[in-house]
């Protein structure tokens, strides 16, 4: 598709900008410009432009609004150590869009169409991407914007990406999570969209959510639906456990479970390494035990947003224990450091997982 390319006419001043990056938080500063198109059951993809952000206008009957057919996606933008702007692994990003549009009953958006539209921003807001350890969060989204009330699918969509600098996830930076395990809400059942990256995912996440913070905790641990036994994931993360034999563990995706993209590459970089990995059920009371034994070493948390971020310590209603001691797990460590290596160009892209925006 030929974007129409038409650039901000008062952008953020170059002296402000530098401020702003020294720094950015997570997802309070914004970049200059926007990404948008449309679909309609008429044209199709139509209607690009890259153009000033600005706030979208939207009828009060704005199917959205109303039934919720929402998607959207997170990946990040690297400056590498030679200079050149990077993806990472864009194409999963993509195909996990259009899986989830599909769950939705949206339609999917061509997955070289969906990198095209990344590149576009990245190129046109390149001035905005961190140097050092920050980097440049991208979300691409879409929605129903046909103005109707009655329960079918929308005929008209919008498709948008708009980006933001960002520094760590985390306001305690590496320090270990402390984790609450809800026995009031689940996430996601059989048959429903836990696999779909969808607002309504996390909607009814937040009150779970809430409820770990109010405990002093980082985040929720989610177990599964029908015997609220075998841990699944946390409120916008996966995990995985790593044992005494230094093998590993984490919950198989199967329809209620994000297949997170920064998990797939976890799991390759382990397999990789010669680590024994298993993806296999894991209830909360073997994660009780083994920590108790000291069978299991360590435990981590990750996704796009935060990379990998070690636990420290679990607390229910009734119990609380520590992993290992208490900080990070040399394992975590390790998948780390190699990840972002890739990332940041400065270890070998063996897997071609970079694409370099031109």
């Amino acid at each position: 598709m030929n974007f129409a390319v038409t650039e901000h006419k008062d952008p953020v001043a170059a002296a402000r900008r530098a401020a702003l990056l020294e720094d950015p938080g997570f997802g309070r500063i914004f970049t200059d410009h926007m990404v948008t198109m449309r679909w309609t059951v008429e044209s199709g993809w139509h209607d690009g432009h890259v153009a000033a952000r600005a706030p979208f206008t939207l009828d009060p009957a704005c199917a959205v609004l109303h039934y919720a057919q929402e998607i959207f996606e997170g990946m990040k933008a690297y400056r590498t150590a030679n200079g050149a702007i990077a993806l990472f692994r864009p194409d999963m990003n993509a195909a996990r869009f259009a899986r989830s549009a599909e769950r939705l009953a949206m339609p999917p958006l061509p997955e070289s169409l969906f990198i095209e539209a990344v590149e576009q921003l990245v190129s046109v807001d390149r001035q905005w991407i961190p140097s050092g350890e920050g980097s440049l969060y991208l979300r691409p989204f879409m929605f129903a914007s046909e103005q109707f009330l009655g329960v079918r699918p929308s005929r008209e969509y919008t498709f948008c990406v708009i980006a933001c600098p960002v520094g760590p996830y985390f306001k305690n930076g590496d320090k270990p999570l402390k984790l609450w395990i809800s026995d009031s809400y689940t996430r996601a059942a059989p048959g429903g969209t836990g696999a779909a990256k969808c607002g309504g995912n996390y909607a009814a996440s937040l009150i779970a959510q809430a409820d770990a913070a109010a405990h002093d905790c980082d985040q929720v641990v989610f177990l599964d639906a029908i015997e609220h036994r075998w841990v699944e994931e946390l409120g916008g993360m996966n995990i995985f456990f790593v044992m005494d034999d230094g093998s590993i563990v984490t919950p198989p995706i199967g329809g209620t479970i994000l297949p997170g993209i920064t998990r797939a590459t976890l799991i390759e970089l382990a397999k990789t390494a010669g680590m024994r990995l298993a993806e296999t059920p894991y209830s909360f009371d073997q994660w009780s035990a083994e920590a108790a034994s000291g069978r299991l070493r360590e435990a981590f948390a990750c996704g796009t947003a935060a990379v990998v971020a070690s636990i420290g310590e679990v607390r229910t209603s009734k119990t609380s224990f520590r992993i290992g001691d208490g900080g990070t797990g040399p394992v975590a460590k390790r998948l780390k450091d190699e990840l972002v290596a890739i990332q940041r160009g400065t270890a070998p892209d063996r897997k071609g997982w970079l694409h370099i925006v031109k």
